[in-house]
Order: C-alpha cells, then sequence, then structure tokens
C-alpha cells in the first residue's frame, strides 16, 4: 500500500474503533450494534480497490478482535473485514469516483448483512452458538438498518478523505522536484544541458536553412 493510504487509514480505523467500543457498544439498542468499523473500511475500499480494502479490512477487524472487551476468538472478525474489504473494492469505478448514492447503500445492506452471516457463521465453526440464542433474522435487520442509517454521515467523509489522499499534491510536487534534480545531475555530470540542447540544434538548422536560401536567391540574381 501506499504510504498515504496508510496514514490516513490508520487513525481512521483507530478512531471509528475507538467510538465503536466506548460509544455505540454502549448504547444497548435491540439486536445488532451499529458498526462504525465496518462503515470506515468500506469507505476507503471503494477507492482503494479490492487489495487495499482486503489489507485495511484485515488490519481493523484484528484491531477489534484484540481491543476488550472481546470476547470471541483473535482473528474471527478479521477474517470477516478482510472478506468484506475485498468484496466491496470489487465495485470501485475506474476513476475512483462515485456519482450516485444508490451504489454505495446497496454495498453497505450488503456488506451488513453479509458480514453478519459470515461472523455468525465462523462463530459455529469455532463453537460460538450466540447468533442462535439472539435470534439471526433480527440481528440481520438490525444491523442492515443500523448500518444504513449511520453511512450517510460515515461513509461519504471517508471516500472523500480517500479521494484527497489519492490526489495529494505533495507527491506531486515531490516528484517534480525529484525530476528537477535528477535533470540537473546531468547536465553537471555531462556538460551538456539537455533541454537547450535541442532548441540549440534546431536554432542552427533554421539558420543553415536561411543562409541557404539566401545564397540560392543571389545566384538567381546573377
Amino acid at each position: 500500500m501506499r504510504v498515504n493510504r496508510i496514514l490516513l487509514s490508520v487513525p481512521l480505523v483507530v478512531v471509528a474503533l475507538v467510538i465503536q467500543v466506548s460509544v455505540l457498544a454502549r448504547l444497548h439498542l435491540p439486536g445488532a450494534v451499529p458498526d462504525l468499523l465496518l462503515l470506515t473500511v468500506l469507505g476507503l475500499a471503494m477507492v482503494y480497490g479490492h487489495v487495499g480494502g482486503a489489507l485495511i479490512g484485515f488490519g481493523a477487524g484484528l484491531l477489534a478482535d484484540l481491543a476488550p472487551p472481546a470476547d470471541h476468538a483473535a482473528g474471527r472478525y478479521a477474517l470477516v473485514l478482510c472478506v468484506i474489504g475485498y468484496l466491496a473494492g470489487l465495485v470501485k469505478p475506474e476513476t475512483g469516483q462515485i456519482k450516485s448514492a444508490t451504489g454505495p447503500m446497496v454495498v453497505v445492506v450488503a456488506a451488513a448483512i453479509g458480514s453478519t452471516l459470515l461472523y455468525a457463521g465462523v462463530g459455529a465453526l469455532v463453537g460460538d452458538t450466540a447468533a442462535r440464542h439472539v435470534g439471526l433474522t433480527g440481528l440481520l435487520f438490525s444491523a442492515a438498518l443500523y448500518d444504513l442509517l449511520l453511512a450517510p454521515f460515515v461513509v461519504p467523509a471517508v471516500m472523500f478523505l480517500a479521494r484527497r489522499s489519492e490526489n495529494d499534491p505533495l507527491a506531486e510536487t515531490t516528484s517534480a522536484k525529484a525530476a528537477d534534480i535528477s535533470s540537473g545531475w546531468l547536465a553537471s555530470g555531462t556538460g551538456l544541458r539537455i533541454g537547450g540542447q535541442r532548441g540549440g540544434l534546431k536554432l542552427r538548422a533554421a539558420r543553415s536553412r536561411v543562409a541557404r536560401a539566401g545564397r540560392i536567391k543571389g545566384v538567381k540574381r546573377l
């Protein structure tokens, strides 16, 4: 991943996780809990693509697995967010910009339902049957509803910041400076001015053409 992507993703994931654990998890809402971490991963994945989405999802999920008061096996939510981040990154357009809000909202609902099913499925494999006692249907409905209500305030802002990091003017300035330094190094090492050499050759060719034309006119007058 690029450095600017890491510098943006890490603070966003950490802030989302802190709010998730300290605020949203203590609301005691019926059914599921609004998943701010999932929405953050979705926003980044829909700009960075499937590879970046998978890496960010894995890292975010691993932090959630290790953050207290986690009561499940480590790596369980990392697997879920890794898969969700990869799939969400597949809907990234070539320009990296999504003009309509319908697509992201559909992705949010599908991710909320898919992550809940995948989390419950992985839990069933390791012997965690908590989803059966709570009611899987209620979890799916509440997860999709809460995430859909929270998404308009999170996903567009995350995507905006991610697009800004992709068009980082600092990177363009640095590359321009590097090009100037490299061209200056070539000029000092060879004793030739590469930029001015082409102009000098063109000027000499033009002068020779004018001289030839003057000679031809003089011969014709004689």
